[in-house]
C-alpha cells in the first residue's frame, strides 16, 4: 500500500504535477528531463528517472510523460506513461485570466524480483538457507493496468515579472489493482495542489514563492518555500537568470535548490537535508535531484509588405 513516486523540483516536472499544465509555457515545444536519486546513504537507492514533451496547437496543449522508478533489494519498478490533454479558456479577452482544464490517461506497469528478497521462513533459528522455500503464495512478479487522472490550472498574468498560478487534479481514478497477490489492492488516489507566483523586487530581482500540498491514503505531504531569481542579461537576444531557493518538507527534509537559465535552456539541481526519524541510519543525507527543461520556438519570418509604384514613376 505505497504512495506514488515525489520530486523535490515539483515546478519543473509540470505534466506529473497537473495534467493543465499541457502546452503551458512560451514557445511551441517544450522537453523536460528529470533525475532522483534517494536513500543512497541508508539502502540500495531508490532512483527515479523523467521525460516529458508538450506542444501546443492554439487553445490546445498535448503533452506525453514517461518515468521509471526503482527501489530497493527487489529491484521494486514502477514506469508509467501518460497523455495528456488541457485546453485554455481565457476568462478576459487580454489573457489576463486564463484557466486550463486538463485530462491524463495511460499505462501504470510494476515489476520486482523475488529471487532478491529475503524471509524469514528461509532462516531456521539457526542459519540463513536462501535455498530453503519462502512460503509466500504472490500471484506474479509484475502488474500493469490503466490510470486516469483529471486537473484544473488557473493563472493571474499581468506580465512576465507578475503572475500567480494556482492548480488542483486528481490521479488514479479509476483505482487501477496493483497487488502482486491474490488479494487486489486498489491504489489510492493522489490529490494534488499547488500555488506559485513571481513579483518583481526591483530591475535585477524576483521573488517565487511555492507550496503544494498532496495526499494519497493516509500519506500526506506539504512542500513550501521560494526561490530568489536574479537577472545577469535581459536584452532582447540574450537572456540569462540564477536561481537559487529553501524548501521544507514536512516531517521529512529541507532542501536547497539552484537553478540557471540561458536562453530557452533551464537546468537545476536540488538536495534534500533529511531529519525524519530516519536520521540515525541516513544521517541527514537524504537525495540529490536534477531537472533539465528546453523549449523550441518555430522560426517565423517577418511579413514584410511590398508597395507597388505607380507605371508613370
Amino acid at each position: 500500500m505505497s504512495q506514488d513516486i515525489h520530486w523535490s523540483q515539483f515546478n519543473d516536472n509540470q505534466l506529473f504535477q497537473n495534467p493543465g499544465h499541457a502546452g503551458h509555457f512560451d514557445g511551441d515545444y517544450r522537453f523536460i528531463a528529470n533525475y532522483r536519486d534517494q536513500w543512497r546513504s541508508v539502502t540500495v537507492p531508490f532512483s527515479t528517472m523523467a521525460m516529458s514533451i508538450d506542444g501546443k496547437f492554439k487553445n490546445l496543449g498535448i503533452g506525453v510523460n514517461l518515468f521509471n522508478d526503482q527501489a530497493g533489494d527487489g529491484k521494486f519498478r514502477t514506469v508509467e506513461m501518460q497523455g495528456n490533454l488541457s485546453y485554455a479558456i481565457k476568462l478576459t479577452s487580454d489573457s489576463t485570466h486564463v484557466i486550463r482544464p486538463g485530462i491524463n490517461f495511460g499505462m501504470n506497469h510494476r515489476q520486482i524480483n523475488w529471487d532478491a528478497l529475503y524471509f524469514d521462513s528461509q532462516y531456521n533459528g539457526y542459519v540463513f538457507n536462501p535455498s530453503a522455500p519462502s512460503n509466500e503464495t504472490y500471484q506474479s512478479s509484475r502488474k500493469t493496468n490503466m490510470s486516469t487522472g483529471a486537473g484544473l490550472v488557473y493563472e493571474y498574468f499581468r506580465d512576465n515579472r507578475f503572475k500567480v498560478l494556482a492548480g488542483v487534479g486528481a490521479f488514479n481514478l479509476n483505482r487501477p489493482n496493483q497487488g502482486f497477490y491474490d488479494l487486489e489492492i486498489p491504489r489510492e488516489i493522489r490529490y494534488n495542489s499547488f500555488v506559485k507566483g513571481t513579483f518583481q523586487l526591483n530591475e535585477k530581482w524576483d521573488i517565487i514563492p511555492s507550496a503544494q500540498f498532496s495526499s494519497q491514503g493516509v500519506y500526506k505531504e506539504l512542500v513550501i518555500g521560494g526561490s530568489g531569481k536574479y537577472y545577469l542579461e535581459r536584452k532582447k537576444d540574450v537572456y540569462s537568470a540564477l536561481y537559487g531557493g529553501v524548501w521544507f518538507r514536512n516531517k521529512d527534509a529541507a532542501y536547497l535548490s539552484f537553478g540557471y537559465d540561458y536562453q530557452d535552456l533551464f537546468v537545476g539541481i536540488s538536495y534534500d537535508i533529511n531529519f525524519s526519524k530516519l536520521v540515525p541510519a541516513s544521517r541527514l543525507r537524504g537525495g540529490i535531484e536534477f531537472a533539465v527543461r528546453y523549449i523550441i520556438r518555430k522560426f517565423k519570418p517577418k511579413r514584410i509588405i511590398h508597395r507597388v509604384c505607380p507605371d508613370y514613376i
